[in-house]
């Protein structure tokens, strides 16, 4: 069963998507931001009045952390080493962050265009805590288009 029109989405399944393909649940994900700059266009009237426009000028690229229990996904580890290792044949790809209803149907997309890893962040190792291990990666888009 998906959502019924009025219904919201509970933001506690979510997943990272590579070129089509759903490599990692995540924990986290923070900094979808889809920002574009504003272009004012003054003129004047055939009166001789000011008259302001404003126009969309170009949407910027961006960044989003996610978050994620460190596991054994070999594709999204690839990932991040192709991306600090400055191999962006192989780094820069179409990556999206699907959130899913709860029976896993997908709702929404936001789908990082030309998408690569600019770092990552391991959580502390610590030998008496009985904590899940977490890795913290930044990724960096030229768009971001939500669907």
């Amino acid at each position: 069963m998906t959502l019924r029109q009025g219904e919201s989405l509970a933001a506690h399944t979510f997943g990272l998507q590579l070129d089509g393909v759903l490599v990692e649940y995540l924990a986290e994900v923070s900094g979808l931001t889809v920002e574009q700059d504003v272009v004012v266009s003054p003129r004047n009237t055939d009166r001789g009045q000011m008259d302001i426009t404003i126009l969309p000028g170009v949407q910027k690229n961006g960044q989003c952390t996610v978050v994620r229990g460190v596991t054994r996904s070999v594709s999204f580890t690839r990932w991040i080493n192709d991306s600090v290792n400055g191999r962006t044949g192989t780094a820069r790809k179409t990556a999206a962050i699907v959130l899913m209803d709860h029976e896993d149907n997908p709702v929404r997309r936001y789908t990082l265009r030309n998408a690569w890893c600019t770092r990552t962040d391991t959580g502390t190792l610590t030998a008496d805590e009985g904590a899940v291990l977490t890795e913290t990666v930044t990724i960096a888009f030229e768009e971001l288009v939500i669907e």
